[in-house]
């Protein structure tokens, strides 16, 4: 939350993309929205060309691999150390 002492409701992003070569073809030629331009995420240009994303909720979680030391951590684990 950017205002601090207000709480909300939140999910964790897992992004697995599929499309056709269609969609494709067609969304490399969509300019970038105001939406897409503000968070940086590409998927809100198909939403404000009227594309439909679709979102599946899940009980599971996973491991964020965002720097090196996560990395080594996940590739631990497989291993089947604890880290």
């Amino acid at each position: 939350m950017r205002d601090r002492g207000k709480k909300a409701d939140y999910w964790k992003h897992h992004g697995i993309y599929a499309y056709r070569k269609s969609f494709l073809v067609a969304f490399t030629q969509l300019p970038q929205g105001v939406l897409e331009k503000l968070e940086a995420l590409e998927q809100l240009r198909a939403l404000e060309h009227g594309y439909r994303i679709k979102v599946v909720e899940t009980d599971f979680d996973s491991i964020e691999v965002d720097t090196p030391h996560d990395l080594e951590r996940v590739k631990a684990l497989i291993a089947g150390k604890k880290s």
